[in-house]
């Protein structure tokens, strides 16, 4: 019990890693995170809705990074599946 606790807080902070990358480095996330969090919207009714759209928006800017930064993806990707192999060897 105790290791899955530990492995689903490092998923969670890789989560919101990324998410803190997107928002520094992409101008469309920063524009639409701080909209989310505006004063005037405050309102909870449409906070399903919200979330949906945002995460919707968060996948299409990863995929479109991705697509413009195809090799260090690659990389990345790989070099995470090397270190996951190793760290449970």
């Amino acid at each position: 019990m105790r290791r899955v606790l530990g492995d689903a807080l490092i998923s969670l902070a890789a989560l919101v890693l990324l998410f803190t990358v997107l928002i520094a480095v992409d101008d469309r996330v920063r524009e639409r995170v701080s909209g989310a969090w505006a004063p005037d919207s405050s309102e909870f009714a449409g906070a399903s809705q919200q979330v949906g759209s945002f995460v919707t928006f968060a996948y299409e800017v990863v995929k479109d990074q991705s697509m413009a930064h195809a090799p260090l993806t690659i990389f990345t990707l790989a070099a995470t599946v090397l270190v996951v192999f190793m760290v449970r060897t």
